[in-house]
């Protein structure tokens, strides 16, 4: 493997400039969500005033915030109901090991059923299994706070950020609805198509269906524009 292949960026159109702005976004986001988390009567009881999975949560809020697995409910959603679902299990359930894988499968389920997947329920989930004794004592309340105060606080600051960087957080697909089918028409791509290249596939992508049908119908109006110019 080639030093340029290993450094080379995984993610889609990544460029400089977003990674700078997430840097700052984070930066500022988990300071920030300390800061007024701070301001709550948690902050004087036997529980972390932030717990670890926000700094993944702040990952994909700032760095990917067009990402299905970033937005709003997701973050909230996924965070809160991962963490009751983790707390059920280290209650019920007295092997640790056992609580702890029931705990982030439990979550993958119940995110999936509440469409709010979100990869750092997973580790919410574990924390309330293998958290310290107060996290243990707190019971379900921990999923509130400082969880789910967390998750809110960050979500909110991320609104906040988007907007004024200019992008659209709750993500929104860069053309309206209507816009997007008459660019698939014009392309020769139906909504059809994409179902079945979908159904084809077999697999889940971190893109919405409406990003992706965009995508791909501007990708075939450049082919087309590109053959239209070589017949010239």
């Amino acid at each position: 493997m080639t030093t340029e292949r290993l450094f080379k960026p995984i993610l889609a159109g990544a460029r400089l400039m977003p990674r700078l702005l997430a840097v700052i976004g984070a930066t500022a986001g988990i300071g920030l969500t300390i800061v007024l988390c701070l301001q709550f009567p948690i902050a004087y009881a036997d529980l972390p005033i932030i717990v670890a999975p926000i700094g993944a949560s702040a990952v994909l809020v700032f760095a990917v915030p067009t990402s299905p697995l970033a937005q709003p409910w997701s973050v909230v959603g996924g965070n809160i109901l991962s963490a009751l679902v983790g707390v059920a299990a280290a209650r019920w359930i007295p092997p640790m090991a056992l609580a702890a894988g029931v705990a982030v499968g439990g979550a993958i389920l119940v995110m999936s059923l509440c469409r709010c997947l979100h990869p750092p329920g997973g580790a919410a989930a574990l924390t309330a299994v293998i958290g310290s004794q107060g996290i243990h004592d707190a019971g379900y309340a921990f999923a509130f706070a400082p969880v789910g105060l967390n998750s809110i606080a960050l979500v909110s600051l991320a609104m906040f950020f988007h907007r004024m960087t200019g992008h659209s957080y709750p993500h929104q697909p860069a053309a309206p609805a209507i816009q997007s089918a008459q660019v698939r028409e014009a392309s020769g791509l139906h909504s059809e198509d994409i179902d079945k290249a979908l159904e084809d596939m077999d697999e889940s992508f971190d893109i919405s269906r409406d990003d992706l049908a965009l995508l791909l119908s501007q990708a075939e109006l450049h082919a087309l524009a590109r053959r239209t110019a070589g017949q010239k």
